[in-house]
């Protein structure tokens, strides 16, 4: 209860206000301590359409857990936990003749003292309290029929099995699915998905998780930090500093040295369009194409482009999107680079999408303003995973790596100031784009501008959150 009379939600330092509601409403919303059961939101009294609002508000702050109750032991059997707002424990509708199996990106493992069901698809992650359910989803690693299952467990009922099937922990075959494996999963583009590179896209991200991101200094009490320079080897050592000059000796040495990272800008005196066209004609745009045959086969036939920075494969999967706060000469938006017509295309993200993209860019280079302009780096991850297995998704970030050096180089000859951001939110990204997280989506970000300051010694070259 706040001195207002409103009411809050707070976590350590963080507080979220609710706003007001009559006693009678709070009374019964205390309930939320143990369990408010779904059905008692039902109703049109003034009481009830309150306590519906305050967990609707607390719902979209992924403030709440489901308890699924079984009167059978009187235990909880599941608590589903929500990682994206948008989630609510709805089931997909089942019979006993359905077949059912666990998705290839389903996977079950301890977290805490607790064993937990998740997917990277899934939106929220099961906590199993009942061991029997657990057993029994083993047995799922091969089809089964529903009504075949639920001899075997009692617990598995069919509203449990629709909320896992609904949220992509599960998936219903159909008589062309035959066993299952390499299933689309009702989405052609999963098939060129390996299960670890879909857990690390959507762990190493923000957006479908609740879990901190960024520098959270986790292990900062339990073990102490790695030196800035290793130790030295104990072998004989060869000094090269007599084969060096002392002065940087071209102008690109130059350009190494003068690289750093800017995360404030001068907002009175912003990048302008043609330095923005410079910018990227010179790091990222289509310099040729052309095409072959995999590996050089007949086929098949593969397009292929050249551009100033490496990639794998030369399959060239990134994309670049930017969302402008302020260039001269180019409107407040968000933009996608067409590398191939080095020009921008305007996309419909609302005002309120790009207010959160560039707030969440100024949170975590700690700056005093949003960058004037932030670049995100998107993948189209079909492009290496058709061709690559196992190491797909870590050379999408070696080659994010190489476009970040190239803007940083790009940046210091052309006198800006930009920084290397190392998180993304992929929830918000897909809902600006209208893209699926795992067709398209951001793996890196960078902020372009011109700078107020040069920096300080000791200032980090990459802000990670």
């Amino acid at each position: 209860m706040q001195a207002d009379g409103s009411i809050a939600a707070v976590s350590g330092d963080y507080s979220l206000n609710l706003g007001q509601y009559s006693r009678a409403a709070i009374e019964r919303a205390g309930l939320l301590a143990t369990g408010l059961p779904l059905a008692s939101r039902a109703g049109r009294s003034v009481v009830t359409r309150e306590v519906h609002a305050l967990v609707q508000r607390l719902a979209q702050q992924m403030l709440l857990d489901y308890r699924l109750f079984s009167p059978r032991n009187a235990q909880d059997a599941m608590v589903v936990e929500p990682q994206m707002a948008e989630y609510r424990p709805e089931p997909a509708k089942l019979s006993n003749g359905d077949t059912l199996a666990l998705s290839r990106f389903a996977y079950l493992r301890r977290h805490g003292n607790d064993m937990v069901l998740e997917s990277p698809r899934a939106g929220a992650l099961f906590r199993i309290c009942d061991p029997a359910i657990a057993a029994t989803l083993a047995a799922l690693s091969r089809p089964q029929k529903i009504g075949n299952l639920r001899r075997q467990a009692a617990a598995l009922d069919l509203y449990l099995l629709g909320l896992l099937l609904n949220a992509g922990i599960l998936i219903k075959l159909d008589a062309k699915d035959g066993d299952g494996l390499r299933a689309n999963e009702g989405d052609g583009n999963l098939v060129l998905w390996d299960f670890h590179d879909l857990v690390f896209h959507t762990r190493s991200t923000e957006g479908r998780h609740t879990d901190p991101v960024g520098g959270a200094y986790a292990y900062a009490a339990a073990v102490p930090p790695l030196p800035a320079l290793r130790p030295p080897w104990p072998g004989k050592s060869v000094s090269l500093d007599k084969f060096s000059q002392p002065e940087p000796a071209s102008p690109f040495a130059r350009l190494l040295r003068a690289r750093h990272s800017t995360r404030d800008f001068d907002d009175r005196n912003p990048v302008t369009l043609g330095e923005l066209a410079q910018f990227l004609g010179t790091t990222a745009r289509v310099l040729s194409e052309w095409k072959s045959g995999a590996d050089g086969g007949a086929s098949p036939e593969m397009t292929y482009t050249s551009r100033p920075y490496p990639a794998a494969g030369s399959a060239y999967e990134l994309e670049l999107y930017l969302a402008v706060s302020n260039c001269e000469g180019l409107a407040r938006g968000f933009y996608h680079y067409d590398a191939g017509g080095h020009a921008l295309v305007t996309l419909d993200a609302s005002p309120e999408q790009l207010r959160a993209l560039l707030a969440a860019a100024e949170f975590a280079m700690d700056a005093s303003g949003p960058p004037q302009v932030l670049i995100t780096i998107a993948a189209r991850f079909g492009r290496v995973s058709w061709k690559y297995s196992s190491i797909a998704y870590s050379l999408v970030l070696k080659d994010v790596g190489c476009m970040i050096q190239t803007f940083y180089l790009a940046a210091a000859d052309m006198g800006l100031g930009g920084c290397a951001i190392g998180t993304s939110n992929i929830d918000l990204f897909a809902k600006m784009t209208g893209l699926e997280f795992h067709i398209e989506g951001p793996v890196g970000q960078f902020a372009l501008g011109r700078g107020a300051h040069r920096p300080t010694p000791g200032e980090s070259e990459m802000d990670l959150g």
